[in-house]
C-alpha cells in the first residue's frame, strides 16, 4: 500500500523543504504543461533566496512518506474590490506517477483552507486553455473561468515580459 499523502506548508528555512521546492519546481518546469524543458541553473540557484525574500510567498508541499510528490506555489495579493487578501496559485504540480490519485485536489483544498485562515476573499489561478485534465480538476474543486459582472464577458490573463 502506498504511503498516505501529507500536505504541509513549506518552511523555507529547512533544507529538506528547500530541496523539495527546487525538485518539484524543476519537475513541473520539464512537464509539457509547465516550461516543457529544464530551468537554467542560475534560475534554480536564485529560486529559494527569491522565494524567501518575497514577502507574500506561500508554498504547500505534498509528501508521500519522505518523498515530495507535489507543490502549490502561491502568493498573497489584495483585492481592491473586496478590500481583502487574495491567494494566487502561481504553480500547481504533481509528479506524473502520482497524478490521478487526488493529490492535486488535496493541494487545492489545503490552499483554500489556508486562504480562509488568512481572511482571503478568493483563490485565483491560471491554466492553459488546452489542459483539459487540470481544468476538470479545478472546476470540480469549485473554480470557474473569470467572469465580468456583465453576462457573456470574460477576463483574460495578459502578461508582459520585462
Amino acid at each position: 500500500m502506498p504511503p498516505a499523502v501529507e500536505i504541509v506548508e513549506a518552511d523555507l528555512s529547512r533544507q529538506d523543504h528547500q530541496e523539495a521546492v527546487v525538485a518539484m519546481t524543476s519537475a513541473y518546469a520539464t512537464d509539457a504543461w509547465g516550461n516543457a524543458g529544464p530551468l537554467p541553473a542560475d534560475v534554480l540557484d536564485r529560486l529559494i533566496p527569491g522565494l524567501r525574500a518575497h514577502p507574500t510567498t506561500l508554498i504547500l508541499l505534498a509528501w508521500a512518506g519522505q518523498e515530495p510528490i507535489g507543490i502549490a506555489t502561491c502568493f498573497v495579493g489584495f483585492s481592491t474590490f473586496y478590500a481583502r487578501p487574495v491567494v494566487n496559485i502561481h504553480d500547481l504540480a504533481v509528479v506524473p506517477q502520482y497524478r490521478g490519485r487526488g493529490v492535486g485536489r488535496q493541494l487545492l483544498e489545503a490552499v483554500a483552507a489556508k486562504a480562509r485562515a488568512l481572511g482571503c476573499c478568493k483563490v485565483t489561478l491560471e491554466v492553459h486553455e488546452e489542459n483539459a485534465r487540470a481544468k476538470q480538476m479545478y472546476e470540480a474543486a469549485g473554480f470557474a473561468e473569470g467572469a465580468a459582472r456583465e453576462p457573456g464577458r470574460r477576463w483574460l490573463f495578459y502578461s508582459k515580459m520585462l
